[in-house]
Formats: structure tokens, C-alpha cells, sequence
């Protein structure tokens, strides 16, 4: 399934319009997330900035966009002798689908209410420059 969601994702300019949209995502975070979901394993930052050849810093910050929106879960291992470093994997594709529906709700919600109100504005508006008939 992540493999179908990556195709996804690549294939359909609307998807990554959307993905932009809601999420304010660019296009390399788009490649670290086809990335991470095309990984059998989970991934550490310096393996996804291999991958996509650019430095350690930059592809961190894309991560940590892609994990406040909700694309992927970070896990801490621990090293037997004290430390640990931080491996990404994909979030459930279900969970995001879920998430952006309901951003699409209410969005549609607000921009429903804002039509409501341009058209009380104007109504009135029309109705105070309409000429008293006598």
C-alpha cells in the first residue's frame, strides 16, 4: 500500500496541490516523504538526505514539516551503552487521508460562512442605494 500511495502522490498534480495547500509543503518535502514511505525500514535523517542529496540540516527541517503535518512518526532507539538517534516512517495512509478531509471540511465550513456573509453585506448595501419610490 505505501508503494501505491507514493504513485500516488507522484502521479497526480491535485494530490501534491492539496498537500501544498493544507500543509504548506514543498516540493522536497514531497521527496522525503516518497522517500521514507518507499523504505522498507525506518530511516534516520542522514539516510533520507543520502537519498535525496542534500545536507543533513536541510532534510531535517523538511522532516520535522513533514511529522507537524502528520506524514510520518519519529521513534527514538536507544544505544545499549547510553544515547540514541531518531529513525522516520511513514504515518498510516487511512490516519493523513482522515486528517486532510477533515481540514477539506472546514474549510468548507468557513468558506460557506464568509459566502453567508458577503451576501448579507451586499443585500443590505443594495438595499440602502436602492431609491425610495413615493
Amino acid at each position: 500500500m505505501p508503494d501505491a500511495l507514493v504513485e500516488y502522490l507522484d502521479a497526480d498534480m491535485e494530490c501534491e496541490g492539496l498537500l501544498e495547500c493544507f500543509h504548506g509543503l514543498t516540493a522536497l518535502d514531497r521527496e522525503c516523504f516518497a522517500v521514507v514511505v518507499g523504505s522498507d525500514a525506518a530511516l534516520t535523517v542522514d539516510d533520507v538526505a543520502a537519498e535525496v542529496d542534500r545536507e543533513r540540516s536541510t532534510v531535517y527541517r523538511s522532516l520535522q514539516r513533514l511529522l507537524t503535518a502528520g506524514f510520518v512518526r519519529k521513534e527514538q532507539i536507544n544505544y545499549e551503552q547510553g544515547g540514541y538517534y531518531h529513525v522516520f516512517r511513514p504515518a498510516d495512509p487511512d490516519a493523513i487521508a482522515d486528517e486532510m478531509q477533515r481540514m477539506l471540511n472546514d474549510w468548507y465550513a468557513q468558506m460557506g460562512q464568509l459566502i453567508g456573509e458577503f451576501r448579507e453585506k451586499y443585500d443590505v448595501a443594495d438595499a440602502e442605494a436602492a431609491p425610495a419610490e413615493g
